[in-house]
């Protein structure tokens, strides 16, 4: 294995990080999002 082949592989475990990160935060605002409107329907069910 040459150094070449050794910097695409951590090249591209690089980016999958990435959007391994970045797809864990957009479902994470996701969970947090759904979370805050069943509160706020919640509350709002409860002061009727």
């Amino acid at each position: 294995m040459d150094d070449n082949s050794f910097d695409k592989n951590g090249k591209a475990g690089r980016e999958r990080r990435k959007r391994n990160i970045a797809l864990a935060l957009a479902l994470g605002g996701l969970v947090i999002l759904f979370y805050l409107m069943s509160i706020v329907q919640w509350h709002g069910n409860t002061s009727q």
